[in-house]
């Protein structure tokens, strides 16, 4: 029998998060006996003293906020892609016992809108201006060859855009957020904000939108993923990124692929339906 293996979550606020629920799907349909998959609370303080507790079960560990960037230092290597956004959000223990981190975030949502049909745009509207957002400005440097317009509430957040715009080599248009209801009108509008602050712009939803990528899977819809759809335009929801990151995830950590993507959103659904 194969040794026990684990892996765990790590964020704070944590008890909200799917992940187990997706990796214990995975492990199961994987055949994986042996293998676990816990949540932890864990703020940036503790993160150091976690990771000495990691012994040779520990397969990998997948991080939420506000631990995507604090994790690095602790690290022996990172991907390129991880540090085209300074910031990990899987980390996976070699045979030899080193610490690679990784981002899935970035590769899963250009998966979600590909499962969707959206290979490519020739212009796209990012909303917010937050962590997530640039990790959305690097999934659009590899679809999106035309200007990507960012709608932002602070001068502040304006100015990072522009750095992360400059570093990720993506031309970005600054827009402030009291003219965001021109942001629905683009080819695809990827909403990183969070819970309700989108509410009012969805009785500005044009009678054909294109395609909306909102990163929230609960509460789903939102405001404006609900009117989107009425009007007949695609929608990707937060549930379709989180299994897709998920997905690459697994398969790191297990070093199994495919890990089970329809097994694992079915699973994630049954969830927040019971929530």
């Amino acid at each position: 029998m194969a040794a026990p293996r684990r892996a765990a979550v790590l964020g704070s606020p944590i008890a909200h998060s799917l992940s187990p629920v997706l990796h214990r799907t995975a492990y199961q349909e994987l055949g994986l006996e042996g293998w676990t998959y816990d949540r932890f609370e864990v703020d940036e303080a503790g993160l150091p003293a976690f990771f000495e507790t990691l012994g040779a079960e520990w397969a990998g560990l997948s991080l939420t906020m506000p631990l995507k960037r604090a994790v690095i230092p602790l690290l022996d290597e990172i991907s390129d892609t991880a540090a085209s956004v300074d910031a990990v959000n899987t980390v996976v223990r070699t045979e030899d016992g080193r610490r690679v981190g990784d981002n899935t975030d970035i590769p899963g949502m250009v998966a979600a809108l590909r499962e969707h049909g959206i290979d490519k745009v020739d212009a796209a509207a990012v909303l917010g201006a937050g962590a997530t957002a640039s990790s959305a400005l690097a999934a659009l440097s590899r679809i999106c060859p035309g200007e990507i317009a960012v709608y932002v509430r602070s001068e502040a957040r304006a100015t990072e855009m522009r750095q992360w715009a400059e570093r990720l080599g993506v031309a970005v248009r600054i827009a402030d957020w009291a003219d965001a209801e021109q942001a629905l009108r683009a080819p695809l509008v990827i909403s990183t904000t969070p819970a309700g602050v989108t509410d009012a712009l969805a009785r500005s939803v044009p009678e054909r939108p294109a395609a909306l990528f909102d990163v929230l899977y609960d509460p789903w819809p939102t405001h404006l993923a609900a009117r989107w759809s009425a009007y007949g335009g695609a929608v990707v929801s937060g549930l379709d990124l989180l299994v897709h990151q998920a997905v690459l995830q697994v398969e790191q950590m297990t070093g199994l692929a495919p890990a089970p993507l329809d097994a694992m959103r079915k699973a994630g659904e049954r969830a927040l339906a019971e929530r």
